[in-house]
Formats: C-alpha cells, sequence, structure tokens
C-alpha cells in the first residue's frame, strides 16, 4: 500500500513538473522565438534543473511539439463546446460571438503558434501532426453546421446546399488571416471585431 503511495505522488509530481516546463516554456518561446531558446534557458524559468526536463522531454522539438498539441486540442474542445449551447437552430450571431471569444486568444499563444507553422513547413513529420490538429478543429466546426442543416441555411457562395466543410475552411481561413494581422498592429479589440463581421458574412444566408 505504501508503495503505491509513494508511486501516485511521484506520478503527480513528474505530472505537476512537465505542467511547469510547458508553462515556462510558452513564455521563454513567445518572448524570443522557438529557434532562439535552449534548454537551460527553459529550466531556468520552470526552476529545474536539466535531469528533470529530460525525465519529460527528450529535446527541445518534443518539448515544442507537446506545448502546440496541448494547446491545440484545448482550442478545439473549446470551440466544439462553445458551437454545442445551441440546439438544432444554430444562432449565428451568438455562436460567432462565443466562437470568437474562444478563438482569438493572446499574441503569445499567435506567436508560438506561428513558430510552429514555420517549423512544421520544414518538416513533413510535423506538418502531418499539424493538419491533423487543425482538421479536428475544422471538423468541430463542420460537425456543428450539418447538426444545423434544414434549420439555418448557409450562404449558396459555399456550395450549392450550403456545404459544411467548406464553411468550416472559411472559418479556419478568415480566423488565419485574422490573427496574422493582429501579430503586426497587436490591435486586440479590432481584430476581434473583424473576426466577428467575417464569421457573420460568412455564415450568413
Amino acid at each position: 500500500m505504501a508503495v503505491d503511495g509513494t508511486a501516485g505522488r511521484v506520478t503527480r509530481r513528474r505530472l505537476r513538473t512537465r505542467a511547469n516546463l510547458l508553462e515556462a516554456a510558452f513564455t521563454v518561446f513567445a518572448a524570443k522565438g522557438f529557434g532562439h531558446v535552449s534548454i537551460e534557458e527553459v529550466c531556468e524559468a520552470a526552476g529545474y534543473t536539466r535531469g528533470a526536463f529530460y525525465s519529460n522531454f527528450a529535446g527541445l522539438d518534443e518539448l515544442f511539439f507537446a506545448l502546440y498539441a496541448e494547446r491545440a486540442e484545448l482550442i478545439a474542445e473549446q470551440v466544439a463546446a462553445a458551437l454545442a449551447q445551441d440546439g438544432p437552430d444554430l444562432d449565428v450571431p451568438a455562436a460567432v460571438d462565443r466562437v470568437t471569444e474562444v478563438l482569438l486568444l493572446d499574441r503569445d499563444w499567435l506567436l508560438v503558434k506561428t513558430d510552429f507553422l514555420v517549423y512544421a513547413a520544414r518538416d513533413p513529420r510535423v506538418a502531418r501532426s499539424l493538419l491533423e490538429h487543425r482538421a479536428r478543429l475544422r471538423r468541430a466546426i463542420a460537425d456543428r453546421l450539418a447538426r444545423a442543416r434544414g434549420h439555418t441555411g448557409l450562404p449558396a457562395v459555399l456550395g450549392h446546399t450550403g456545404d459544411t466543410e467548406a464553411a468550416a475552411h472559411a472559418v479556419i481561413a478568415a480566423y488565419d488571416g485574422v490573427t496574422t494581422q493582429l501579430l503586426l498592429d497587436r490591435d486586440v479589440e479590432r481584430a476581434r471585431a473583424w473576426l466577428k463581421q467575417l464569421l457573420t458574412a460568412l455564415l450568413t444566408a
């Protein structure tokens, strides 16, 4: 019994260490960029030794991917939850408001995400993983729009019957465009308003 209790404490401590390393890495990556960060800097920011780092991650590449995967999964879950609040009828303006609040997040995340995009563009293996995460977010949007079929019309420009996959692609493209602008002008409120306008125009028949 004591052994089980000790193992449980070790597991919890390791999970806490991993979470702290990810949180510290997020701050350091956002400030300096992935290619300009060392393991020592992450360890210093988290308050751990290199040994603690290597007990959780094989290197910075693995840490970077784990950080992106964690945040991307969270966003996909939040978007799915935001879209699930209505019944069969989709209140487009209300849904856009909820999704916009979830998607726009903060500039530090956008900096890390952009670093990851550039990193993935040079590594086919990482690119496949990135595409899978983007596909999950797109599916969350497409599935919700599909549930509204027959209750809420989509614009004809998205297909003869208002194709939900096309609409989901358009939503992601609008988000990508708005966040690129946000990285440059740093105007969060303007970006939020612009994204709401774009999504409402895209999804309103």
